[in-house]
């Protein structure tokens, strides 16, 4: 699965309407808030800790709907229909490294925007 965001900055672009300080500041907030998915659900995962990982999905999730993050939108709620029907397991760690690997493309890709 390959991470490509076509529309991204285009909707940054149009969330902003023409302020440049506006975008450069949402740009900066996507970008730390996919930094903080992967660092929160990384500790979650680390401390077996589902409530941690349950808290930054929902956190972030608006904003990767707002802005057509469709894939990780995807591999988080499968994450969480596998801890919730089978826990903790390899199962849950090969969901782990997809999700590690597509945010971390993610990170780099708005890193350009910046």
């Amino acid at each position: 699965m390959s991470t490509s965001y076509p529309n991204l900055q285009q909707l940054i672009v149009d969330m902003a309407e023409g302020d440049e300080e506006f975008k450069d500041e949402l740009t900066q907030a996507i970008h730390h808030g996919l930094i903080e998915l992967k660092e929160v659900y990384e500790q979650g995962v680390r401390f077996r800790d589902e409530v941690t990982i349950q808290q930054i999905r929902h956190k972030v999730k608006p904003t990767l709907g707002m802005f057509e993050f469709d894939d990780l939108t995807e591999i988080l709620q499968e994450g969480k229909e596998i801890l919730e029907s089978r826990g903790f397991g390899e199962e849950f760690e090969s969901h782990w490294a997809k999700l590690n690997l597509q945010v971390s493309q993610a990170i780099e890709l708005v890193a350009k925007l910046i």
